[in-house]
């Protein structure tokens, strides 16, 4: 057992952790963390990671894989956090802050950090920001909760990690404007799929068939080709070419524009919350999904405010329709998110990894809501999530398992 102190941070979605990052790093250290008063530390963080990666691509300079050909942001998650944490080690910080370490992480990539942690803690301090009571370190020795800017401290885990009620979604989810028109059945096929990068397999005859108002959940480990797929259905993958692969009854390469495959998919991945910067109310947030655009540039007519009402009854937000999106919690953005991709009712909806960084109570009613759309509505879900989540209640499972000549799938 580590003698060296350690925290647990129990974060929520309205938790100001970058005024607490920034704390720790100052030189008014907050009370309750006075062994950190001089000592050097280093952030441990998908922000991080962002950082270096977009070093790496404006100037060609590679910093935390120096001794590889691989460049970062062609790495899984997986490699990328090893890299991290070996470069970060390099420093031989006193304490590490530790930001959701385990998001994004398949459960074998999880077991490895979670060893190489406990092998440093015995000489390190390791202060952990944790959304998810599962993914909660053995040897953390001190707790405290963040609302807001308010740090409390408990003797406990149990009691550092309070819950909030969640909302119920009462009524059915609104009905869209206009119908999309599909004759067919099946709106996604994979024949027999390979795919390969500079000589490396990546994906081995993968079949692959997504039907209306089917409900799937994807999964497989760090770099087994998910994102591989995800690309190739929205069209925007050049490998598909001059394989069979049929995109809502059209063969890939046949003519079709990207334009004409987007505009049957939602899509929603929590990277896409960086795109909305601008000064945009939930309203108007809601309605721009209708036009596939970022943000309202035309007046919305009468029919499209009642949709947009609907839903944010729904979710119980329409006493807020007029904050601005940036000012929403991060639990909040999400629900509007995956609001504004399925308000259109579209043929098929993906959800990229969208309970990343939510703490239990948000990704639980996150979760609720997406079994709401695949029970009330004919779209197709593909939910795409390294976690298992509580309650998910997908129809069927395409699990991808990595092998020396690519990923293989399965379907369960």
């Amino acid at each position: 057992m580590s003698q060296t102190k350690h925290w647990a941070v129990f974060i929520d979605n309205t938790s100001d952790k970058g005024y607490l990052i920034d704390s720790l790093f100052s030189n008014t250290i907050p009370e309750g963390f006075e062994e950190l008063k001089g000592a050097t530390g280093a952030l441990f963080s998908k922000l991080t990671l962002e950082k270096f990666i977009d070093e790496e691509d404006r100037h060609d300079t590679k910093i935390i894989t120096s001794g590889t050909t691989q460049s970062l942001k062609t790495m899984s998650s997986g490699e990328q956090k090893k890299a991290l944490l070996n470069y970060i080690l390099g420093g031989t910080p006193h304490f590490i802050i530790l930001d959701n370490p385990f998001d994004n992480l398949d459960i074998a990539s999880q077991n490895k950090l979670k060893q190489r942690l406990e092998h440093i803690s015995d000489t390190t301090s390791l202060l952990q920001l944790i959304s998810r009571k599962k993914d909660l370190l053995p040897f953390i020795n001190t707790f405290a909760r963040l609302e807001k800017r308010t740090l409390t401290f408990y003797d406990d885990a149990a009691s550092a990690n309070t819950s909030r009620n969640s909302i119920n979604f009462e009524g059915a989810i609104p009905l869209p404007s206009k119908r999309l028109r599909f004759d067919g059945e099946v709106l996604i096929d994979l024949r027999n799929i390979n795919v390969s990068y500079s000589g490396n397999p990546i994906l081995k005859n993968i079949n692959w068939k997504i039907k209306k108002g089917e409900f799937w959940q994807l999964v497989g480990k760090n770099g087994s080709g998910k994102t591989t797929i995800l690309s190739m259905i929205t069209g925007e993958n050049p490998k598909g070419y001059g394989q069979e692969l049929y995109l809502f009854g059209i063969k890939k390469g046949s003519g079709e524009s990207v334009w004409d495959i987007k505009k049957h998919i939602g899509y929603f991945t929590p990277s896409m919350t960086d795109k909305f910067t601008g000064y945009h109310s939930l309203e108007h947030m809601l309605i721009s999904g209708l036009n596939d655009s970022v943000g309202l540039y035309v007046r919305p007519t009468e029919i499209q405010l009642k949709l947009a009402k609907q839903w944010l009854t729904l979710i119980d937000m329409w006493h807020i329709k007029d904050v601005h999106f940036h000012d929403l919690t991060m639990g909040q953005k999400r629900m509007v998110m995956c609001v504004r991709a399925m308000i259109k009712h579209p043929l098929l909806l993906i959800l990229d990894e969208p309970t990343a960084g939510l703490d239990d109570q948000s990704a639980a009613m996150f979760v609720a809501l997406v079994n709401k759309f695949a029970k009330e509505s004919n779209t197709a879900i593909v939910f795409v999530s390294h976690r298992k989540e509580e309650n998910l209640d997908p129809d069927h499972i395409y699990e991808l398992s990595t092998t020396k000549e690519g990923s293989k799938g399965k379907v369960h």
